[in-house]
């Protein structure tokens, strides 16, 4: 049998299709095209347009048996009762609201409140305070259905209106213990639950209808499951289903996950926790990664320089500057959506080498503070599976183990997320009994060297100095 799958990310489209007879796959990206030029802000049409035309590539000539969806977290737009855009698509890194958020941070125990209910902090990135702006902005939100890029795409495939749970638990609407949406925040919001997709969970698929079979080149009445986000998808599709086995990914940002039974939100806002597929995650995500890495080197390097050229150019390991990974703001663990990025300690002596050895040890030292509010709440994971662009640096790679002082597993599976919509797509068909049943094996484990632990740790120390005077200022 064979599976397609259409995943809209935040900046490319993706698509895979899979053969369950011998586990073989093809997978294509593209970056999206003829967008809006700020990055943050998307148009529904298009990224669905080009996310079907990369699924109708792949399934060209073949016999597709199922689709399955996979978007992202923290998107939110207006559309008209027809279902046409009439905003474009607010990304997480659409950070507007933050003046909204700031001033309903002043309340503690609305802070409070909204973080215990939704396990969302009050925070920019979700689209419940994006709907806040719109409404600043002008737009009467009662006019408008109010919905995101993943709804959208099963809209326009199936002509049902829905959105999983696990979408909606980004959306900072849902709430985490009931799994309806919170009539006390919508109706802060200004809006009724009509307005919003229907919730769904991950057990249910619609048929394709005759649009979206001749949008794909399929045969009409193929079952379609709604998209689910692709951080959850990732834990199912790298086997971290189960309780105790975490998932860190180091690309564009980054993110720490916890398959848990039950929702786990600390007393004091640091970790975040969603619905997955199957279970809750707890998790901690950052803003800054791989995109400071880019940044930096766009800033400070020629183009024909690589990355390992760049790290062979590093002097000093030893006094390295510290850097404050907030160039997009800051989301875990201090959740401040107005945050800036800063070197500190630099030395006449330090070169631009160094400067870049400091935004890489500054974004890991963001994700191992996280880390540590994470394990404090769920304890010490048993295992660690590892992913990301930060793989393609050795150095950097080693550098990660050693500060967290973890065995990091590496599996040869590639594109975690469609990989994850795959194997819903096998439970649906009934390949598989439980998506906890894909478990695939690791490919190599990065050892941590103990004998830098307390190099890191000293490290980490002044980090943490200037990361809270930087809070205090806030």
């Amino acid at each position: 049998m064979r599976i397609l799958v259409l995943e809209s990310s935040t900046a490319s489209a993706k698509a895979m299709i899979y053969d369950t007879e011998d586990g073989s796959y093809e997978a294509k990206a593209h970056q999206y095209t003829n967008n809006y030029e700020d990055v943050r802000i998307h148009k529904a049409d298009l990224v669905f347009d080009q996310t079907v035309a990369l699924g109708k590539e792949l399934a060209a000539g073949k016999k597709v048996d199922i689709v399955s969806l996979s978007s992202t977290w923290q998107n939110v737009f207006l559309a008209d009762k027809q279902m046409n855009p009439k905003t474009p698509v607010e990304t997480w890194a659409y950070t507007d609201a933050a003046p909204i958020c700031k001033e309903l941070r002043k309340d503690e125990a609305y802070v409070r409140d909204f973080y215990h209910r939704t396990g969302c902090m009050v925070n920019a990135i979700y689209p419940a305070f994006k709907l806040m702006y719109l409404k600043q902005k002008g737009h009467h939100l009662p006019d408008y259905y109010i919905t995101e890029q993943g709804s959208y795409n099963c809209f326009r495939l199936t002509g049902m209106r829905v959105v999983t749970q696990c979408v909606a638990a980004g959306m900072g609407l849902m709430n985490l213990y009931t799994r309806t949406f919170d009539p006390d925040i919508l109706a802060q919001i200004g809006i009724t639950e009509d307005l919003l997709p229907e919730l769904v969970d991950s057990d249910v698929n619609y048929p394709l209808t005759a649009e979206g079979a001749a949008l794909l080149g399929l045969e009409p009445g193929i079952p379609v499951i709604p998209s689910s986000a692709d951080g959850g998808l990732n834990q199912v599709g790298v086997g971290a289903i189960s309780e105790g086995v975490m998932t860190f990914s180091v690309g564009t940002s980054g993110a720490i996950r916890l398959t848990t039974q039950k929702p786990l939100v600390p007393e004091n806002p640091s970790t975040w926790c969603y619905r997955s597929p199957k279970a809750y995650l707890s998790g901690a995500a950052t803003n800054g990664c791989c995109n400071c890495i880019d940044w930096f080197r766009n800033k400070m390097f020629p183009s024909s320089m690589s990355y390992s050229d760049i790290e062979k150019g590093i002097q000093d390991r030893e006094t390295t500057p510290v850097f404050l990974p907030f160039l997009f703001g800051e989301r875990c663990p201090g959740w401040n959506d107005e945050g800036t990025g800063s070197f500190l300690e630099i030395k006449p002596y330090h070169t631009v080498f160094d400067l870049y050895r400091a935004v890489q040890e500054g974004v890991l030292f963001n994700l191992y503070h996280c880390y540590t509010a994470l394990t404090a709440l769920n304890g010490v994971p048993t295992k660690i599976k590892f992913s990301g662009g930060i793989l393609h640096s050795p150095e950097w790679t080693q550098m990660c183990a050693d500060i967290f002082q973890a065995d990091l597993e590496v599996d040869n599976v590639e594109h975690g997320s469609m990989m994850g919509a795959v194997v819903l797509a096998m439970e649906h068909l009934g390949i598989i009994k439980d998506v906890r049943d894909f478990v695939p094996p690791a490919e190599r484990i990065i050892t941590p060297n103990a004998k830098k632990a307390d190099f890191y740790q000293e490290k980490y120390s002044r980090y943490l100095k200037y990361y809270e005077k930087n809070n205090q200022r806030c």
